[in-house]
Formats: C-alpha cells, structure tokens, sequence
C-alpha cells in the first residue's frame, strides 16, 4: 500500500455536517450520511430535511403498495439534488433485499429498489430506516475540496443521532457530538 492509499480520507459511515457558511442553499444546516466514498466521488443522503406535506403513505399509495403497518405518516426526505424522483431508504443493517442492498459499515445500510418499501408497508423491513427522495453526489476530489474549504465538519454516525424522529434536532446535536455549540460558530469563514 502507498503513502497516498494510507493517508486518502475515508469517509464512507461518516456524517458530514454543514458548517453555516455554505454556500449551497440546499445543503444548509444539512447532515449528510456518506454511503459511499472512493476516488471516483462520494454518495450521501442527507438526514434531516424532511419534506412537509409528504408522507411514507402518499409514497405507497403512488407505488400501489398495500399498507397493513401503521407507519404512513412517517416523514419522507429530501436525499440531496441529484435523481430526486429515485427513492433510497437507509436502515439499519437487520434487513437485506432479495434485490440488492448497499452495505455501508456495521450501522448501515441502504436499498434504493421498491422491496424493501412493501417489507416496510407489512412490517416486515428494518428495525429502523429513514426514506429519501434523491441523493447527494460529489464527483472525483469534490467533497475533498469543500472540507478543505470549511463547507463540512467530519464526525462519527450513530444510529441513535441518523433515525431519531426530530429532523430539526440531528444538525445542532451532530454538532454537539463533536463538543461544538451551534451559537458560537461564524458564517464566515477564513485560513490563517
């Protein structure tokens, strides 16, 4: 193994947690699971910006799925900008479909075909999940550049802080995972 392989950023299980100056408006105050990161580019869904007005059961009547779980009020996601008609259900690692499912590390994992949806409808899928409309996508040295940048902080992902039912929680709590106090960081951003 080179120098270069031993000191590359690995960032798949990581949360990555936007710092107030960033500049893209869709990304404010997000926090973004990262699914997968290698040289060519990283894949992430964001985690706390629920989509008002549109629920897990508005999803499954589109989908002809049959409900029988009491679940249909559950929150859908805006993942990121890119396919934002495509669905992605990040769960914990308990499920696996027939079809095919991503496993991200030993806390997650993700499925992005419709299985998975009618397990969930039934009571059959994960003990926990989160379902997502899009995803976020960096191309080769992308993501690299914004954290060089001051665009994201890096921290560890739990399960507990991913699936907890306050979206509006998980960024300030994410922060205070890392000891930092949300009120006390500048939107502006600068190098010494």
């Amino acid at each position: 193994m080179t120098q270069d392989a031993k000191d590359e950023l690995q960032l798949t299980g990581k949360i990555l947690i936007a710092m107030p100056g960033m500049g893209d408006p869709r990304f404010a105050h997000s926090v973004v699971l990262i699914c997968a990161h290698s040289p060519d580019g990283a894949m992430g869904l964001i985690v706390n910006k629920a989509i008002e007005q549109m629920q897990l059961g508005a999803l499954f009547e589109q989908l002809s799925i049959a409900a029988t779980r009491d679940n249909q009020g559950a929150s859908l996601y805006f993942g990121g900008p890119v396919e934002t008609g495509r669905g992605f259900v990040l769960h914990t690692p308990d499920y696996r479909s027939d079809l095919s499912t991503l496993r991200i590390d030993g806390r997650f994992s993700m499925t992005a075909t419709q299985d998975i949806l009618e397990d969930i409808a039934v009571g059959n899928g994960p003990s926990s999940s989160l379902v997502a409309l899009g995803y976020s996508g960096w191309g080769p040295g992308q993501l690299e550049h914004e954290i060089a940048e001051n665009g994201w902080l890096i921290a560890d992902a739990s399960q507990a802080l991913v699936f907890q039912e306050e979206a509006a929680n998980i960024w300030p709590d994410a922060m205070h995972s890392l000891g930092i106090d949300p009120l006390s960081l500048s939107s502006t951003a600068g190098h010494a």
